[in-house]
C-alpha cells in the first residue's frame, strides 16, 4: 500500500517519528525537500545495510514523480523490508498542493 502527499504531511505535522527516504540526486535533494534522509536510487543497494535493523518498520520512499520510489520500494521489498509506502505524485505532488514549505 502506499501513500498520498496529503496523508504523509498530515502525519508530519503531527509530529510522527517517520522514517522517510528520498531517493531522488543529490543536486534535487538541496532544491527542495522535506527533510528526509537523500538515499539516491542508484546507492540503495549498497546502503541497506545501514538500516537492515529497520525490516519491519514503516519506512516511506520519495522521488520526484513517484517512478524511482517505487522502484526503489521493489528493491527494499525483494530485501526483506516489509512495510514499505510510496508516495504517490513525489515532490511534484506535494510541491502542486503544499508549494515549496
Amino acid at each position: 500500500m502506499d501513500i498520498t502527499v496529503e496523508e504523509l504531511k498530515q502525519r508530519m505535522d503531527a509530529g510522527e517519528q517517520l522514517f522517510i527516504i528520498d531517493v531522488r540526486e543529490p543536486h534535487e535533494y538541496e532544491e527542495f525537500n522535506i527533510g528526509a534522509l537523500n538515499i539516491p536510487l542508484g546507492t540503495i543497494p549498497i546502503k541497506l545495510y545501514d538500516f537492515d535493523e529497520d525490516k519491519e518498520r514503516e519506512i516511506i520512499v520519495h522521488c520526484r514523480s513517484g517512478v524511482r520510489s517505487n522502484t526503489a520500494k521493489a528493491f527494499l521489498m525483494q530485501a526483506g523490508f516489509n512495510n514499505v509506502k510510496n508516495v504517490l505524485g513525489g515532490m511534484l505532488e506535494w510541491q502542486a498542493k503544499f508549494g515549496s514549505k
